[in-house]
């Protein structure tokens, strides 16, 4: 499969998680991966003990891995919860202590791009409500961003699998992007374009990518349907990938699948060695 013009990082918050979290690195630098990423990975805690920021910096560090995606404080993931920051009371509150400790820590190991999620939609709680209050907390999530030297990424999710998601196309999450623009300055607010996400919600992935590219901080993917490795499912990597190639998109592509009932050491062969 292609893939040469791109550089791959692994999510370690959804492969390799048959280990410790600190033993995640160093497997993914033994299955050939110099980079990784992760979702924010002390779900109840936005504010973790120092301890244990060292001991994951330290693990990154020794296993010679460059942590290329963070994602901010966003509750339970997997699960329900879906992210904090448009969520009125406590959680929107965790989410702007987890702020500058999440930047903090990109800052230190070098990780360029921070992911921000939406909350679900809160019954009984105007929309415009939560908007007002998600802008709120972007714009104070894209400052701590830029002072970090990081981009702030804004994720469309799938409606299927996420019916409470506000941000359930590209196009929706490109509007929320330029708003952030907007109410900053900055310019730092760029798009997340999962395509495991975009291909659920059926929309035009070549489309996509060719519209959207340059608004693009960051690249997942996962096959669908299943959200498994390349292979797996119905869409064809070669060609996005060329698409992406084509539309002048040279950032990181972030294997963010299930391994499926297999270690997740195994769930690599589309991919060359030599490419990883």
């Amino acid at each position: 499969m292609g893939g040469t013009e791109h550089r791959f990082s692994v999510n370690l918050s959804i492969l390799f998680t048959e280990l410790p979290l600190l033993e995640r690195p160093a497997a993914a630098a033994a299955a050939g991966f110099g980079a990784v990423e992760l979702w924010w990975p002390w779900v109840d805690a936005p504010v973790p003990p120092q301890d244990e920021l060292d001991a994951l910096r330290a693990a990154l560090r020794a296993a010679g891995t460059q942590l290329t995606g963070l994602n901010f404080y966003a509750g339970q993931l997997p699960g329900p919860d879906r992210g904090a920051l448009s969520l009125p009371g406590e959680e929107s509150e965790r989410f702007r202590a987890n702020v500058d400790v999440a930047a903090d820590f990109a800052r230190s190991v070098g990780c360029t791009a921070l992911n921000a999620l939406y909350g679900n939609r809160v019954p009984g709680v105007p929309e415009a409500q939560q908007d007002e209050l998600a802008l709120e907390n972007l714009a104070l999530a894209a400052r701590a961003a830029d002072r970090a030297d990081a981009v702030l990424l804004v994720e469309a999710l799938n409606a299927p699998e996420s019916p409470d998601y506000p941000l359930v196309s590209a196009p929706k999450a490109l509007e929320v992007v330029d708003a952030v623009n907007a109410a900053t300055g900055l310019g730092n607010a760029r798009f997340l374009m999962d395509l495991y996400h975009l291909a659920m919600n059926g929309e035009d992935l070549p489309g996509v990518i060719a519209s959207h590219a340059a608004a693009t901080g960051h690249v997942q993917i996962a096959d669908c349907p299943g959200r498994g490795a390349p292979g797996t499912g119905e869409l064809d990597f070669t060609d996005l990938f060329g698409r992406l190639s084509k539309a002048g998109y040279d950032g990181w592509v972030g294997l963010e699948y299930k391994p499926g009932d297999r270690p997740s050491a195994s769930a690599f062969e589309w991919l060359p060695r030599p490419l990883r």
